[in-house]
C-alpha cells in the first residue's frame, strides 16, 4: 500500500439518502483528492455491489442477513477484523462507530497505524429511540463502557460540535486529543431558488422520523398555525415502519390529512428542489439527550439556508453554534407547540424579516458551513496524526 493508506470504516449504507452517507462522501472526497488511499468499508445493502469503487475509493460492503440490529453490528466488526487479517500497511484507521472502532484500537499497535474515531452519534444513547425495548436494557451500559475504552485507546477523535466535545471530554478524554469538525453543505448543489408562488405556503421538514427529531410537537403547533393561517406541511424522511405509521395514525386523529403529508425517504439529489419548493423550513428537534447531552450538526439546517429558506428551529445549543435567534432564524422554546406556531406565524406574516433572516443564514452557510472547509480541517487532524506517527508518539490517555 501506499505511504498514505486510510482504512475509513462506517456502519452506514453509502449511498443513501442519510445525512451520515453525506458526511461520509464528501470525507471520502476531501482524503482522495489530498492523495490518501482510501479502503472504505461500509454496512451493505442487497440492490449495491459488495465490491465498489466510490469517489476515488476502493468499496466493499459487508452484507448481512440479519435482521436483529446488535448482531447485525457483530457481523460488522467481525468483517473488519477479518479484513485486517488480510491487508496491513494503513497509516490510518478512521472509523464512524465502536462496531468497528473497537477492534480497531485494539489492534493499533500491532499493525502500526494512526486512530481517528469519528463521533457522530453514540449507540449508548441513540439506540433507545430507535429500539425503545431498549430503554433501560443492561446491554446499553455494556455498550457504553465499549465506548469510553473505545474514546480512551483513539489516538484522536472528531466531533460535529461543541456540545458533542464537551460529553467527550466529560468522559475523560484530554481536550486536546478531540476536535470539533461541524458538518458542511455543497454550495454548488444547495442554492437558492425562489418557491413557486402558492395562495397556500409550504412548511417543509426533511430528516428522519426518529423520535429526538420534534415531529410530534411539529404536528402539535400545525392546528395553531392553521387557525391564523393556512399553510402545508411535508415531512420527508426516513423511519422505520412503527414510527411511520404512528406519525399517520396521529395525523388522521387530528383532522390534519388535508393539511399534512409523510412522504418516503428521498434521493440526496433530490433534496435541494424540495427545499426549494417551500416557503419555511423547520428543525424542530427536542430536549433530550440525544440532542443536549451527545449533541449533533443537523444537515437539514445546514441545507435549508444554503437555500436561502427562512428557518424556524428549536433553540438548544446545537442549533446556537450554527445560527443567532433573531438574526438568521428564529428559535422556539424546545417541545413549546404554541411557541413553534407563534415562530412560523411570525415570518409567513412578515415576508421582508423572513427574506432577511434567510439571507444572513444563506451567507453565513457560505461563509462557515461548506463541505470544503470541513474537509480542510478533517486534512489538518491527518496531518497531526501522521506527525504523532513520525514522532512514535501515541498520546493515549
Amino acid at each position: 500500500m501506499c505511504q498514505k493508506s486510510v482504512l475509513y470504516t462506517a456502519f452506514d449504507v453509502v449511498p443513501s439518502p442519510k445525512g451520515a452517507s453525506t458526511h461520509i462522501t464528501y470525507f471520502v472526497k476531501g482524503l482522495v483528492e489530498a492523495g490518501y488511499d482510501v479502503q472504505l468499508i461500509t454496512a451493505g445493502d442487497p440492490s449495491l455491489p459488495v465490491e465498489d469503487t466510490y469517489h476515488g475509493a476502493y468499496l466493499k460492503r459487508v452484507i448481512s442477513q440479519e435482521t436483529n440490529f446488535l448482531r447485525r453490528a457483530t457481523s460488522f466488526s467481525e468483517a473488519v477484523t477479518g479484513h485486517l487479517a488480510d491487508e496491513h500497511g494503513y497509516t490510518v484507521a478512521h472509523f464512524r462507530s465502536i462496531w468497528s472502532g473497537y477492534p480497531l484500537v485494539q489492534a493499533g499497535e500491532q499493525h502500526g497505524y494512526q486512530t481517528l474515531f469519528e463521533v457522530n452519534g453514540l449507540p449508548s444513547i441513540e439506540l433507545k429511540y430507535h429500539y425503545p425495548a431498549l430503554k433501560g436494557a443492561p446491554v446499553l451500559n455494556k455498550i457504553k463502557r465499549q465506548e469510553v475504552a473505545t474514546l480512551h485507546l483513539a489516538d484522536h477523535v472528531i466531533c460535529p460540535s461543541r456540545v458533542t466535545r464537551e460529553y467527550i471530554t466529560s468522559l475523560g478524554i484530554p481536550p486536546e486529543r478531540v476536535t470539533v469538525i461541524p458538518n458542511g453543505v455543497d454550495t454548488a448543489r444547495f442554492s437558492p431558488y425562489p418557491a413557486p408562488p402558492d395562495e397556500v405556503p409550504l412548511l417543509c421538514y426533511i430528516g428522519t422520523l426518529a423520535g429526538w427529531q420534534g415531529l410530534d410537537t411539529l404536528l402539535e403547533a400545525m392546528p395553531l398555525v392553521l387557525e391564523q393561517h393556512p399553510a402545508r406541511l411535508n415531512i420527508v424522511g426516513k423511519g422505520r415502519k412503527e414510527q411511520r405509521k404512528s406519525l399517520q395514525k396521529r395525523i388522521r386523529k387530528m383532522g390534519l390529512a388535508e393539511w399534512v403529508s409523510l412522504e418516503g425517504s428521498v434521493s440526496h439529489n433530490t433534496i435541494p428542489q424540495m427545499i426549494n419548493q417551500a416557503h419555511l423550513c423547520l428543525a424542530p428537534l427536542s430536549f433530550n439527550d440525544r440532542n443536549v447531552t451527545q449533541g449533533c450538526c443537523p444537515i437539514k439546517v445546514l441545507e435549508y439556508l444554503a437555500c436561502g429558506k427562512p428557518l424556524v428551529a428549536a433553540n438548544l445549543p446545537v442549533v446556537r453554534e450554527l445560527v443567532c435567534d433573531g438574526e438568521e432564524a428564529l428559535l422556539f422554546t424546545p417541545d413549546d407547540p404554541t411557541d413553534l406556531a407563534r415562530c412560523v406565524l411570525t415570518l409567513l406574516n412578515d415576508p421582508p424579516l423572513a427574506e432577511r433572516l434567510a439571507e444572513a443564514g444563506c451567507q453565513r452557510m457560505r461563509r462557515e458551513f461548506t463541505w470544503e472547509i470541513a474537509q480542510q480541517k478533517l486534512l489538518g487532524v491527518y496531518e497531526r496524526l501522521l506527525e504523532d506517527e513520525g514522532q512514535g508518539d501515541k498520546r493515549r490517555g
